[in-house]
This record gives structure tokens, C-alpha cells and sequence, in this order.
């Protein structure tokens, strides 16, 4: 027969399981019902009933016990991390599973730790893909073949201070405005020194690399949700984004203006 203190220890175990497949979810942009349900699935799934959950966009709160369960509460704080929805979907996938073919808590423990440290996409990869991104944005807002390739070049570079320089070395608001301002420099040398013909059609394709739609989603499917205070934090988030998309781009176009002694633009 199983000791009440081997079952809470289980159990306990199965808690930190859930808790771990959420905090995946979270830290890689999942929204927070789906974060809630994932957690819900894996608990019910090993027999817990009487847990609790209340997930913010950066913290998990968990409880569980009642009158035949373990007393059990943890929060964790959940940084802000890129957004990586593979990971999420992965997750979300191993938590069906569970329910459907009675994973053992040590083979979940196994793939949560598989797919947390996954490396992602190369680096190349993710330059190549953003300069082409970049550039069918760039068509789209009627830009010229030479502002296709200007814009290939222009997103790649961009992709390339991002992964190297912007996300490792320095913080959110700071890399946003630099990347900002790295893109419109890289537009105006190739409007004014390059190819380029269009400049409105090339920035947009460089820009629309940085602008947060995940996080803007999220944040309108989460007040949707009724889940308002992670919603209203979100938007903010990607609010505050915007603005220092904003400032980099009109700090460099300034800059321009009063060296060339004329606006760029009419």
C-alpha cells in the first residue's frame, strides 16, 4: 500500500510537471487560457482534481489540496522570452497525449526537457527567411523589383543585429529603437546610394520584421478571454513597441533632414 507521503510526493511531482509544461508555454507565447488548460489537462490527466491556477503574462500561481489531496502551492515567475509557438504547440500536443495514452510522469519529464532546450531555427535560417519576409512585405505596399532586393538585403542584416547583438546583449526597449534606426539607415543608404526606388514600400518591409504580432494578438484574445489584466499588460507591452519602433525611425529621419539640409520625403 502506497504511504500517504510517497502519494503527496507523487503527487507533488506531477504538480511541478504541469507547472513546467505552463511555464514552456508562457515564456514562448502562449496565450493564457491555453496555458491554464494545458496545466488543467496534465493535472486531471494523473488524477488531481482540486488543483488551482491563476497565470499571469508573467507568472504562474498554483494550489492545489482539499480534504483527500496534499496541501501544495507554488509561483513562479516566468520571464519574458522570444516567442517560439513550435514549442508551444509541442507542448499543447504532449498534453493530449497524456490524458490519451498514460504517459509516465518520467517520460513527460523527458520531453518537456526536449522540447525546452531545443535550439530553434539556425541563425542562418532566420536571417535568410527575414530578408525574404521583408522584401514580399515590401511588394506587397508596391514596391519595385530593385526594392525587393534592397529590402532582402535590409531585412537580413536586420535579422542579423537581432540574433547576434540586439537580443543577447541589450534590453527590450533599447534593441527595439537601435533596430529601428539600423533599418531605416540601411533604407536610406539604398533609396539615396543604391537601387532602391521606393523608400515608403522598403521601410515598411524592413519595419513590419519588428512589429510584435504575437503579442498584440495574444493580448486581444486574452481581454477576450476576460483574462484583462494579462491582456491590458500585453498590449501595453506591444504599445511601448510600437512607440520605439517610432522614435528609431523618426530619430534617423531627422538626423537625415538636418544633414542633407532637406526632408527625405516630400
Amino acid at each position: 500500500m502506497i504511504s500517504t507521503a510517497t502519494k503527496a510526493h507523487v503527487q507533488q511531482e506531477i504538480l511541478l510537471l504541469a507547472m513546467k509544461a505552463g511555464q514552456i508555454q508562457l515564456e514562448n507565447g502562449a496565450e493564457i487560457f491555453r496555458v491554464e488548460d494545458t496545466i488543467m489537462h496534465i493535472c486531471r490527466a494523473y488524477g488531481l482534481h482540486s488543483v488551482h491556477i491563476f497565470v499571469l503574462s508573467n507568472g504562474i500561481f498554483l494550489s492545489c489540496g482539499d480534504e483527500t489531496e496534499p496541501l501544495f502551492a507554488k509561483v513562479l515567475q516566468v520571464p519574458v522570452n522570444n516567442t517560439n509557438l513550435r514549442r508551444v504547440a509541442e507542448v499543447n500536443h504532449l498534453s493530449r497525449r497524456i490524458e490519451e495514452e498514460g504517459l509516465s510522469p518520467e517520460h513527460v519529464r523527458r520531453e518537456l526537457t526536449r522540447i525546452e532546450e531545443h535550439p530553434g531555427f539556425p541563425a542562418a535560417l532566420q536571417i535568410a527567411v527575414a530578408g525574404l519576409a521583408g522584401a514580399c512585405f515590401d511588394v506587397m505596399f508596391g514596391g519595385s523589383p530593385w526594392d525587393f532586393l534592397c529590402s532582402i538585403v535590409v531585412g537580413s542584416l536586420y535579422q542579423a543585429y537581432a540574433v547576434y547583438l540586439g537580443n543577447p546583449h541589450l534590453g527590450r526597449i533599447v534593441r527595439t529603437i537601435l533596430g529601428s534606426a539600423w533599418i531605416t539607415f540601411l533604407c536610406i543608404l539604398c533609396y539615396r546610394f543604391g537601387p532602391g526606388e521606393n523608400f515608403d514600400a522598403m521601410i515598411i518591409g524592413g519595419i513590419i520584421l519588428m512589429v510584435p504580432g504575437v503579442a498584440f494578438t495574444n493580448a486581444i484574445r486574452d481581454m477576450a478571454d476576460s483574462d484583462y489584466i494579462s491582456g491590458s499588460v500585453r498590449m501595453l507591452d506591444a504599445v511601448i513597441s510600437f512607440f520605439c519602433i517610432a522614435i528609431g525611425v523618426g530619430v534617423v529621419l531627422a538626423l537625415y533632414g538636418n544633414i542633407a539640409g532637406a526632408p527625405l520625403l516630400p
